[in-house]
């Protein structure tokens, strides 16, 4: 996987709300479908959507320790 791949799926998933304590925690495998996903949403409904997706796949905050 390209590293400009990672980069911008890191970018897009700041953008639309994603703590960097925890983001630090997410592979970059997860990052990019992360990314896809948030990519898919509507516009509106990203910044939601993301929280969500990021507690499903347990990145809640609780891992920052």
């Amino acid at each position: 996987m390209s590293d400009s791949v990672v980069i911008d799926a890191k970018r897009i998933l700041l953008r639309y709300g994603a703590p960097i304590n925890i983001l630090d925690h997410v592979s970059d495998e997860d990052r990019i479908t992360l990314a896809r996903a948030i990519a898919k949403t509507n516009l509106p409904e990203r910044e939601g959507r993301l929280k969500e997706l990021l507690a499903e796949g347990g990145y809640s905050g609780d891992e920052s320790s």
